[in-house]
């Protein structure tokens, strides 16, 4: 099937997923994934960019962003993490050549319907592939953070999230007990190859609501699952 062109949206969040050239291990030693998340730190800062999720695997990596007002400053952020990587492992392994695989792929979510489980998509990655048990386990993603687990002070709070409960511990509560109801196939088919194709991970309504701000025309709309609707979590 053929690759929408990239639709990046401001003050929209954004699934992004880079891997790694032939699919080989772009980390490897913790001070590669720390050096990873250092850059990202810092030009997210620099660039306004929100980032909601995360999960550093082996050879991939996974993002949720909202680029604010420039949706220019994603492919900005991505291009600083790529470089500032590939001359970092290239100097450790006394090498040349590409550390990615091509371009990162970008799908813009739909918050109210598709955020939540998006993030839970990226933060059981682990989990799924049997590195760990428990997200909760994994030191390179955002989940551990995001239940209390350990303290980051440059994680964003999506919206979703933090609607979940005026109150932190609750709302950390809510969203560990949202991310161990699991993900459905159906579900975790419907994010990946959302993504994968650059479309939208969204409704039909959103795909109008895109065509409309944007002003174009989106002919590849997605894979077409319906919604979900917006109870995304236990009270």
């Amino acid at each position: 099937m053929p690759r929408m062109a990239r639709v990046i949206v401001p003050h929209c969040p954004h699934h992004v997923v880079q891997r790694g050239h032939n699919r080989k291990a772009v980390f490897i030693a913790d001070a590669d994934y720390q050096y990873y998340l250092d850059t990202l730190v810092e030009w997210k800062q620099e660039l306004g960019v929100k980032v909601y999720a995360y999960c550093l695997m082996t050879n991939h990596i996974h993002l949720v962003l909202d680029p604010g007002e420039k949706p220019d400053n994603i492919g900005l952020l991505m291009k600083r993490l790529a470089g500032r990587q590939t001359r970092y492992v290239n100097k450790q392994e006394r090498r040349t050549g590409s550390l990615w695989e091509g371009r990162y792929k970008i799908s813009a979510v739909e918050t109210d319907s598709y955020l939540l489980q998006c993030c839970r998509y990226v933060e059981l990655n682990p989990v799924k592939a049997r590195m760990v048990d428990r997200p909760e386990q994994y030191l390179w993603s955002s989940y551990a953070a995001k239940v209390g687990d350990k303290g980051c002070d440059w994680l964003d709070e999506d919206p979703c999230f933090a609607a979940m409960s005026a109150d932190p511990a609750c709302r950390q509560k809510r969203y560990r007990q949202f991310v161990e109801q699991g993900i459905s196939e159906r579900e975790r088919d419907f994010i990946q190859r959302a993504v994968s194709r650059n479309q939208l991970t969204g409704s039909a309504l959103f795909v109008d609501e895109i065509e409309k701000r944007l002003g174009l025309r989106i002919e590849h709309r997605g894979p077409g699952r319906p919604s979900t609707g917006k109870k995304t979590f236990t009270r």
